[in-house]
């Protein structure tokens, strides 16, 4: 138990008093706290068992000072707050970095990125010390976050594949691939006037799934049946879906590219009267919970979020160990989960 002082509170257990009572010196108490060598079996066990007993607590911030290392990494989303918390993919990816963090003792800390004053305030936070390095979700090319982290030189690693980021090291899936395979599947259907909400285009993931759209559709492809939002949600499917169907009434193919917005779509395609999948097939990409919720179940591209976000976390964990991040970095499978909206 920690010591307590004559007026009733707890004092904290210091280095001091783990070295008394296992018999060694605060020097060999400080090696083992740091993971440093040249120390006995013997004495790390006397040090284990004094720690449990004196109830000592390492002070994270007097340890930093020395290792210089705050045993802290940054989840750096660059999203509006409103996307943020109904975009489960971000949740998936951010559980999945803590868990691969949390594994190595360290600390995940969420810093989002809505406004340019937001990103001004992390430029200025990220250049602290506080933390040791970066994951970083939703960059777009030319994103002043990029230049921050690279002009820092912290660690990091990106979730997608910004064409602008040099070697630094990602964690991807082939969002062009996923969109062609499903919407050659949609095709394959019977339909013959296919659409798509292409949301997201200033950035990989966006662009990615319309080239993987068109290069699906190849001759067939019009380009009145493409309907640009800026964001992977809700309402942008909502807004995209109305816009197709005024422009063109006898649309029967929506690509949406993410579930989100796919939802949207399909509420809007409901209350016009029209029958999903009998009078217009739609298909989404991500296979988050937006899917099993949508009604008909939601045919769609599955995008493993939490495996992103613990192959990221690992990049950047191997980068403070020294070593080079996985060359050309690394990209996971998205196969397409067939359900009945198509």
């Amino acid at each position: 138990m920690g010591r307590v002082e004559t007026n009733g509170r707890r004092k904290r257990a210091t280095v001091k008093d783990v070295a008394t009572e296992a018999g060694v010196s605060r020097g060999t108490v400080s090696r083992v706290l740091n993971g440093q060598p040249y120390v006995s079996d013997e004495a790390r066990a006397a040090i284990d068992a004094a720690i449990a007993k004196v109830g000592f607590v390492p002070n994270r911030a007097a340890r930093s000072l020395v290792m210089q290392s705050s045993q802290a990494i940054g989840l750096i989303v660059h999203e509006p707050h409103s996307l943020f918390v109904e975009d489960p993919n971000i949740g998936s990816i951010l559980l999945g970095a803590n868990a691969a963090l949390s594994d190595a003792d360290y600390q995940l800390s969420c810093l989002i990125a809505d406004s340019q004053r937001d990103i001004d305030r992390l430029a200025r936070y990220l250049s602290g010390g506080l933390i040791d390095g970066v994951i970083i979700v939703s960059a777009r090319v030319g994103d002043p976050i990029t230049r921050a982290v690279a002009d820092l030189g912290l660690p990091a690693a990106f979730v997608g594949h910004p064409r602008d980021i040099g070697e630094a090291a990602y964690v991807a899936i082939d969002n062009r691939a996923g969109a062609r395979e499903i919407t050659t599947r949609l095709a394959a259907t019977g339909r013959s006037r296919i659409g798509m909400i292409a949301a997201a285009l200033d950035r990989d993931s966006g662009s990615d799934r319309l080239a993987g759209f068109v290069d699906a559709l190849g001759n067939r492809f019009d380009p009145q049946l493409v309907e640009r939002v800026p964001f992977y949600s809700y309402s942008d499917g909502q807004a995209g879906m109305r816009a197709l169907l005024q422009r063109s009434p006898d649309i029967d193919g929506v690509f949406a590219s993410s579930d989100a917005v796919a939802a949207g779509a399909l509420d809007v395609l409901r209350d016009a009267g029209r029958v999903v999948p009998d009078d217009v097939g739609v298909v989404g990409f991500d296979d988050s919970s937006w899917a099993l919720r949508c009604d008909p179940p939601l045919s769609t591209v599955h995008q493993p979020a939490d495996e992103l976000g613990r192959a990221a976390a690992r990049a950047v964990l191997a980068q403070l160990r020294g070593e080079d991040p996985q060359a050309g970095g690394r990209v996971l499978e998205c196969p397409v989960v067939w359900r009945g909206s198509a």
